[in-house]
């Protein structure tokens, strides 16, 4: 693990520099001992309680933030002249999102209900740029991960995954595989710390009504925000995140007055896009994507700007693109 920063102080130190990042944490160089430069005997992993927490930010024991050297290529991304191909992963345990649509039948890849516009829309924009897109809501279908370069968790939420498949998972990752993690994937496994890390450290909390707010661009130095304006529309329900994400690279913000709209607002720097390196895979994240309307061709102000978005985040978590460039 590396050693670690205070969200406040790597927060400041951001915006000192006025680089257009804004990092919860990050990882300071080549120190794989326990946190403190020190060695434990254990190839690096930490020994206590008090070695995995630090500045009262948790760090779940493995190699995370914004530093590539946390990566593993271990043959889960993709490499030249191999075939694209994705997992949309879309079952929920929980309150069901209208962009879901009903519950998919069993098996991989089953007929789509006119109302599956979500994973319609995504399995569509996918095949556009030659990614070959596999879905399922069945955990007998999750499985052979290694067979995909990334993992999409759309919306799906509360426990949908057994041991088995969390091991699958957690292996896949470990493995330099891709993870993409949209809107409601942060209401998913709250008891699974691994994954609340592969979030960035977060969970959902609660959110206002879906509502129109302006977007601002955080960093436009990465593939998924390069072609994006300073500030955009777009309509969602903005979520409120606790723990807040830390050791991550923040893409996008949403601007105070939209994220107040609850009593959990996060105020300055509510974040709703960031990317990061997680025990040794990619972890591309947004909590963007409430509104039916994002996944269909109905208008909506910001929806290409949304879809070109999660289209380059995902090539990004897929090793196609550069990833999570700060």
């Amino acid at each position: 693990m590396r050693s670690l920063l205070r969200s406040g102080v790597a927060l400041v130190a951001a915006a000192a520099l006025g680089a257009g990042i804004v990092l919860a944490g990050t990882a300071t160089g080549a120190d794989r001992g326990n946190g403190n430069g020190n060695g434990n005997g254990l190839g690096g992993q930490p020994a206590t309680a008090s070695q995995i927490y630090t500045d009262e930010i948790k760090d779940y024991g493995v190699c995370r933030g914004v530093d590539p050297e946390c990566y593993n290529e271990w043959g889960n991304g993709w490499t030249e002249g191999e075939q694209k191909r994705i997992l949309i992963w879309s079952r929920t345990a929980g309150p069901r999102h209208a962009h879901l649509g009903t519950a998919l039948g069993p098996g991989l890849n089953p007929p789509l209900n006119a109302n599956n516009v979500a994973q319609a829309g995504l399995k569509k924009w996918a095949e556009e740029r030659g990614i070959a897109v596999d879905y399922t809501e069945d955990l007998a279908s999750f499985t052979r991960l290694n067979n995909y370069q990334a993992v999409v968790f759309l919306s799906s939420n509360r426990d949908t995954l057994d041991d088995t498949a969390q091991t699958s998972l957690m292996q896949y990752i470990r493995g330099g595989g891709g993870f993409v993690g949209i809107h409601n994937a942060f209401g998913a496994e709250y008891h699974w710390e691994h994954y609340e890390g592969l979030l960035g450290g977060a969970n959902f909390y609660n959110h206002g009504p879906n509502r129109d707010g302006t977007v601002e661009t955080v960093n436009n130095r990465d593939v998924s925000t390069s072609f994006l304006p300073e500030t955009w529309p777009f309509k969602d329900e903005w979520y409120n995140l606790t723990p807040y994400p830390s050791f991550v690279n923040v893409l996008l913000e949403v601007d105070q007055a939209t994220s107040e709209a609850t009593v959990a607002g996060h105020g300055e720097h509510h974040p709703v896009s960031w990317c990061q390196y997680y025990d040794g895979g990619r972890s591309w994240l947004t909590t963007l994507g409430h509104d039916v309307a994002a996944w269909t061709d109905a208008p909506l102000p910001g929806d290409e700007f949304f879809k070109q978005h999660v289209m380059e985040g995902l090539e990004s978590a897929m090793g196609i693109k550069p990833f999570c460039t700060v």
